[in-house]
């Protein structure tokens, strides 16, 4: 019997969540961080907002982008720990930490868009 690795879903989410860093990310921040603020554009009232970040739907979405780039950040970290820095013999440290730290920071994030 041979055991499957887990290493493809590893770099499915990797990239995944580079998709969605590079795609989602850089718009938010044009938006809510320069264009709004500098009144390039005319932000959206408040009550609208308020009422779309409480639909369950965008709630979902945001959480599944808080997933994906940090599950890319911690893949991407593992590799420069590993290869860059040439830490192979601490492997399952470097996994536990990165990974583990992805896990519990989107369970915050899990619990804070859940309320």
């Amino acid at each position: 019997m041979t055991t499957r690795s887990v290493e493809p879903l590893l770099w499915t989410l990797f990239s995944a969540g580079g998709v969605v860093a590079a795609m989602v990310l850089p718009v938010l921040v044009l938006l809510f961080g320069v264009a709004f603020p500098l009144g390039l554009l005319t932000p959206p009232p408040h009550d609208y907002l308020l009422s779309l970040l409480r639909h369950p739907l965008t709630r979902f979405g945001g959480f599944v982008v808080c997933l994906l780039s940090l599950i890319h950040a911690a893949h991407r970290f593992r590799y420069t720990l590993y290869d860059g820095l040439q830490i192979k013999h601490l492997n399952e440290v470097i996994n536990v930490g990165c990974y583990g730290g992805a896990i519990a920071i989107s369970v915050w994030a899990l619990l804070i868009v859940s309320r």
